[in-house]
């Protein structure tokens, strides 16, 4: 058998060990300026997660907390502009006609509580509803107080509707709708990378969305599954509840689909940067929204978790009073994803390529 050193023109000297690339193209290689911009991007992501949170929770403060207030006819305005020029703003006071009529806008969801002042002597009733946001029932509690005994008077709480006995401080809507909004997201994330995030056919795109609406409905019903009749934690509403997870993961993902058509893998960043790092935040779970500062406030109610855990909070305990808004919001992010990704497909791949 012949080697090597057997061969014609080959010198034994010089066989050796594979000679490696300098250091420096290895660096240039395996840190290439697109990974440099990614990791930037991701460290901008981390940062904004981290100022978002911080921002929203670190000093929550009441802010025009929504009170009804039933009393006399002669002292009520005077009531109603005490509670209004309270220092920092914390109540929006609205007169009520009666004790009825103002339980009854509390179950409605037009005010967050109720004072009723009795006319014959000094014990006054605050009504309160802590499945609404135990946050805000302490904080309107803490405010009644206070004022009750400046005016040497004392005042009852009565919690109208309080959380399920599996629902503890009122928490399990805001995590539902966060396990909803993650399966969302992910499901769209895991389909785009694994068949290439960018440049798609219509027809592809319409594939994977088909796919995404079923997996939807799966999430849905799993959702309202362990929520309701597993734990106990939001019962008596299964079917409700697996419409409003089904389209709360499916406007999710969709939306992280036409993100993803349009910006690649970007656009998984960007749905994280909407979802999370300012949805989360602002969706009123930890703390509603009248206790946040003013942007958590203001973009809460136009970001699916806050509009989702509006929409579970107030399907369970109220009714479905309140929720027409929060299920336009909803619907939109499911219409407008669709149409973006779409859209988004066509023009993407008449683009002219470079």
């Amino acid at each position: 058998m012949s080697t090597d050193a057997d061969q014609p023109g080959t010198d034994p000297s010089r066989i050796g060990p594979a000679s490696h690339p300098p250091l420096g193209a290895e660096v240039r290689d395996a840190v290439t300026p697109r990974a440099v911009l990614l990791v930037v991007a991701v460290l901008a992501l981390q940062l904004g997660f981290i100022l978002s949170y911080i921002g929203a929770f670190h000093s929550p403060k009441p802010h025009r907390v929504r009170v009804a207030v039933v009393a006399p006819a002669q002292v009520q305005p005077a009531v109603l502009e005490r509670l209004d020029g309270l220092a920092g703003g914390p109540v929006r006071a609205v007169a009520a006609s009666d004790e009825a009529d103002a339980k009854q806008r509390i179950l409605e969801r037009e005010v967050d509580a109720a004072f009723v002042l009795d006319p014959a002597g000094t014990q006054d009733t605050l009504y309160t509803a802590s499945a609404a946001g135990s946050a805000v029932a302490q904080v309107v509690t803490d405010i009644g107080r206070r004022i009750e005994a400046a005016q040497q008077r004392q005042v009852t709480v009565v919690d109208l509707r309080p959380p399920a006995a599996g629902d503890g401080r009122g928490l399990s809507s805001f995590y539902l709708v966060i396990g909803w909004m993650v399966g969302g997201y992910l499901a769209a994330s895991i389909l785009g990378v694994a068949a290439g995030a960018r440049s798609p056919s219509r027809n592809r795109v319409l594939i994977r969305l088909g796919a995404l609406a079923l997996y939807a409905v799966a999430s849905g019903i799993g959702g309202a599954l362990i929520a309701g009749p597993v734990l106990h934690a939001l019962p008596g509403h299964f079917w409700q509840l697996a419409a409003i997870g089904t389209v709360v993961v499916f406007g999710a993902a969709a939306v992280t689909t036409a993100l993803q058509v349009l910006l690649g893998v970007l656009g998984i960043g960007v749905a994280i940067l909407l979802f999370v790092v300012l949805g989360n935040p602002s969706a009123g779970g930890a703390y509603p929204t009248e206790l946040l500062p003013r942007f958590w406030r203001a973009i809460g109610p136009l970001l699916p978790p806050g509009a989702g855990t509006t929409t579970v909070r107030n399907t369970v305990y109220f009714g479905g009073h309140a929720t027409s808004g929060a299920w336009l919001v909803l619907a939109g992010y499911a219409v407008l994803g669709c149409l973006l990704a779409l859209l988004g497909a066509q023009f993407v791949r008449s683009r002219p390529r470079r």
